[in-house]
């Protein structure tokens, strides 16, 4: 079956950085989109960024535009989120998810596989 696994969280002050790992078996990789998502305290989950099974393209939520990073390694079956000065708006779980759609990737609609999340705790 697939499962994906995500690791990396923790508790950080403003500022600092993270980076989160997935690592997916089960499925075809390469052939499909990853997606990290996440769910702060009180919110519904939202989109945070995205990447193309090739690489070539990411995705990203504007509020995370120029501080994370997708990106991902085919030969490890990896997915990796860097994160960059954080915010303690950034305090979430963090989701990753697979999808092999090719529209609408945005949307947590669209991702059948998800990992079980990992929180991560931004203090000011």
């Amino acid at each position: 079956q697939v499962q994906l696994v995500e690791s990396g969280g923790g508790l950080v002050q403003a500022g600092d950085s993270l980076r989160l790992s997935c690592a997916a078996s089960g499925l075809t990789f390469s052939s499909y989109t990853m997606g990290w998502f996440r769910q702060g305290p009180g919110k519904e989950r939202e989109f945070v960024a995205a990447i193309r099974w090739s690489a070539d393209n990411t995705y990203y939520a504007d509020s995370v535009k120029g501080r994370f990073t997708i990106s991902r390694d085919n030969a490890k079956n990896t997915v990796y989120l860097q994160m960059n000065s954080l915010k303690p708006e950034d305090t979430a779980v963090y989701y990753c998810a697979a999808s092999d759609l090719y529209r609408n990737i945005l949307s947590e609609q669209s991702y059948p596989y998800w990992g079980q999340g990992t929180q991560i705790t931004v203090s000011s």
